[in-house]
């Protein structure tokens, strides 16, 4: 039997911290991002990361955030990768991978087919994509919106770079979404929440459960 590796977004509390250890995730994620429910303050992120067990990577997400933002961010809490989840530019995530010397995901939008061609373009800059579903132009955040895309739009498709499995995941459909992309990691945020914010425990003990796959 085979675990894929399970990424937990949007964590907020020790507790979140906790559940994602008990349950046997790989990486746990931290959103620094005013609009989204799921908003860190560096000070209380600080506080969660410096409690993660060694072995369990931290992830920083961020949206456009600009060279001061992310000297305060890192001065402040013990990343070990940051995720790009906005309009970066490939010449924007290589800069961000040069200047902080850290591993970078970035989070790609795939609505249709033609949305494709950028997942390349990025993985010749980033250490991880993120695939995510595509959020709508009304849409508040850029991310977390429990929504997916068309899985088999990328069926038998392989990157240069590890890629991650992302948008409207949920215990109920992750085994499917495994079967239809061969994704090896999954990100999952709002499909273990009882309400926007709010992790269960129970529902991320599922998912990551879910995950066992038959090699």
């Amino acid at each position: 039997m085979t675990t894929t590796r399970v990424k937990i977004c949007g964590l907020r509390t020790a507790a979140d911290v906790d559940s994602c250890v008990t349950a046997g995730a790989a990486y746990v994620g931290f959103v620094f991002f005013p609009k989204s429910p799921r908003h860190l303050a560096t000070s209380d992120a600080a506080d969660l990361a410096r409690d993660v067990p060694a072995g369990l990577a931290k992830v920083g997400l961020v949206v456009d955030a600009d060279d001061a933002a992310l000297d305060a961010l890192l001065s402040d809490v013990p990343l070990d990768m940051l995720q790009l989840h906005g309009n970066e530019t490939p010449k924007r995530v290589a800069e961000v991978r040069s200047r902080f010397g850290l591993p970078v995901m970035k989070a790609v939008g795939v609505a249709g087919e033609e949305d494709l061609p950028a997942i390349d373009d990025y993985a010749h800059v980033c250490d991880q994509l993120l695939i995510d579903a595509k959020p709508p132009k009304a849409a508040k955040l850029p991310g977390g919106n429990g929504l997916s895309f068309d899985w088999r739009l990328i069926a038998g498709r392989k990157w240069s770079v590890p890629w991650m499995l992302a948008g409207g995941l949920t215990p109920d459909n992750v085994a499917e979404a495994i079967r239809l992309t061969g994704a090896a990691q999954l990100d999952v945020s709002s499909g273990v929440e009882s309400s926007p914010g709010v992790k269960d425990p129970a529902l991320i003990s599922a998912f990551v459960k879910a995950t066992i796959t038959v090699s």
